[in-house]
């Protein structure tokens, strides 16, 4: 009963020959890429290719593709976690020229800086 739960399928080696050519295609086609300018477009292509070659490896390789769905739902919760924390990790980052000088939003203050404005 056991072997029953647990059976693995076979993945003929035509698809992995495929798989690895794409593969390979999306690699010279990252490099052709990377000498044409694209300005700041390139680093988004690249991001783009790398994205579809990783899905590939995850489906195929890693047999994601054909594996069961609590597994498809683990990488998927996965996934969000990390985008999530890249996207609150972003939102920090973007922020932090706002304020340049604590100094300049003092003068708004009709008494004077606050005691913790007065140090800068």
């Amino acid at each position: 009963m056991a072997l029953e739960e647990h059976r693995q399928h076979v993945i003929p080696v035509g698809i992995y020959v495929g798989i690895w050519a794409i593969l390979m295609f999306l690699t010279g086609l990252t490099v052709f890429v990377s000498f044409i300018e694209l300005h700041d477009w390139n680093i988004v292509l690249a991001l783009v290719i790398a994205t579809i070659k990783a899905t590939l490896v995850v489906l195929f390789f890693m047999h994601l593709y054909y594996s069961t769905k609590l597994t498809k739902v683990t990488v998927i919760a996965a996934l969000f976690f990390l985008f999530l924390l890249l996207a609150l990790s972003m939102t920090d980052y973007l922020t932090r020229g706002w304020m340049t000088s604590p100094g300049h939003w003092a003068s708004r203050f009709p008494w004077g800086a606050p005691h913790c404005a007065r140090h800068f």
